[in-house]
């Protein structure tokens, strides 16, 4: 394999990953071939040595590659080391400060959420979520918005079997099929909610923060008790939910346009 680097092997691997990057949906292996110049036997063997390590995924059931969970989670770490929750924290203390309820910041780290940023309202109650705490995505309202925005096969690939879903109290999907469904309901509603999931008598609301790819570096989350929150109070928490997650990717982005953040607009609870 000639590529014209000192360390072609890792040169070649790391010109696969940016081409999967590039793309929109996984790609054929000869298509991989073709578009870098190089020889297919080489592109196997690296493809395998690559889902092997995490950093692709393989579909054979079209025979094609995509960007594997290792790949997001380094994406995921440079955010966070380049000063995500600094740049999120005036935006949450904003947000705070005009509802009065606890927020928080959360990345996504494989199948988990990983806090990285907790703000708390004067006399509200303490809550699991400190910075540092991993929980199940798919159990919080910050892994929903997340994984609704992820591309399928990204969400497949994370959960490839029924043993990747963990419950709580009987409570939480099962399956694939049952977190698709949920996933577009948080695509059509343009937030993801959780009701005392994770603490009894507290509820959630979340939206995601995208980059200027429209991949979501993280959640950003509202949680309150469900007994202060009515119905008609519920669209306007929605909203300031959503402004401030289309806000901290504004800021992420260096003040360029672009994203999506803000979705549809909001309905009552679900």
């Amino acid at each position: 394999m000639s590529t014209g680097s000192p360390a072609p092997a890792a040169s070649a691997a790391l010109d696969i990953l940016e081409l999967l990057a590039r793309r929109g949906e996984p790609v054929p292996a000869a298509a991989i071939a073709r578009t870098l110049g190089l020889p297919r036997s080489s592109v196997y063997h690296l493809l395998s040595v690559l889902v092997g390590r995490g950093y692709v995924t393989h579909l054979p059931e079209v025979h094609r590659y995509g960007l594997g969970a290792a790949a997001y989670e380094i994406g995921s770490a440079y955010q966070r080391q380049a000063g995500l929750a600094r740049l999120a924290r005036v935006t949450l203390d904003r947000l705070v400060d005009g509802l009065g309820h606890n927020a928080h910041l959360a990345v996504l780290h494989g199948r988990d959420v990983l806090y990285v940023l907790e703000q708390r309202a004067p006399g509200r109650p303490l809550l699991v979520t400190d910075v540092g705490v991993r929980l199940p995505a798919t159990l919080t309202a910050s892994g929903l918005a997340m994984l609704a925005a992820l591309p399928a096969a990204q969400v497949r690939a994370l959960f490839p079997s029924r043993e990747a879903f963990v419950q709580r109290d009987g409570r939480g999907v099962t399956s694939l099929s049952a977190l698709r469904s949920v996933l577009q309901q948080v695509r059509q509603r343009g937030y993801a909610v959780e009701d005392s999931l994770i603490s009894p008598g507290l509820s959630s609301v979340a939206a995601v923060v995208v980059d200027h790819n429209d991949y979501p570096v993280a959640g950003l989350a509202v949680t309150y008790a469900a007994a202060d929150v009515g119905v008609e109070e519920f669209p306007g928490l929605v909203g300031a939910v959503r402004a401030a997650a289309t806000e901290v990717g504004r800021r992420l982005r260096g003040g360029r346009g672009g994203g999506t953040g803000a979705g549809v607009t909001p309905s009552g609870p679900k």
